[in-house]
């Protein structure tokens, strides 16, 4: 599926799938459920489970690439949020990932640990993405 010419939805995708996977990695494993979890975002996105788990296994291949929009970038954080509550446990580590990960995407520093914490609290609390994304603007600015 991806060539040598790929195009940016293609590296965006495939930037998001390492950051996955490095936070997957943050509490030193990947367990099960969140590798699942990687995989269901690749095949959502057009990818085989064998192009992702692939990928998983070469992460250093693939630079960051940053989307280049807010909805984008919220969809990003959502995963790695989500992703972190996979396994049914926080630790600290993936916690910090997130924040981090958050301000490399490009959302102001003064907001990230409450746009992590929000968007936890949602997925938590069963609410849908669109919904979550919808009570966070506020903290976006727009």
């Amino acid at each position: 599926m991806f060539g040598f010419f790929e195009n940016e939805q293609t590296k965006k995708l495939k930037s998001h799938i390492v950051n996955l996977a490095a936070l997957a990695k943050a509490d030193g494993h990947i367990d099960e459920r969140e590798m699942n979890f990687i995989v269901a975002v690749g095949q959502k996105n057009g990818m085989r489970a064998a192009e992702v788990r692939s990928l998983v296994g070469n992460t250093s291949s693939v630079k960051l690439v940053i989307p280049d929009n807010d909805s984008e970038r919220f969809d990003q954080i959502f995963d790695l949020v989500d992703m972190m509550l996979a396994d049914g446990v926080v630790d600290n580590h993936e916690m910090e990932f997130c924040i981090g990960m958050a301000e490399k995407l490009g959302f102001r520093r003064d907001i990230v640990a409450v746009l992590v914490r929000n968007i936890s609290q949602g997925v938590k609390d069963g609410l849908p993405r669109e919904q979550i994304k919808e009570q966070t603007q506020t903290l976006l600015g727009n």
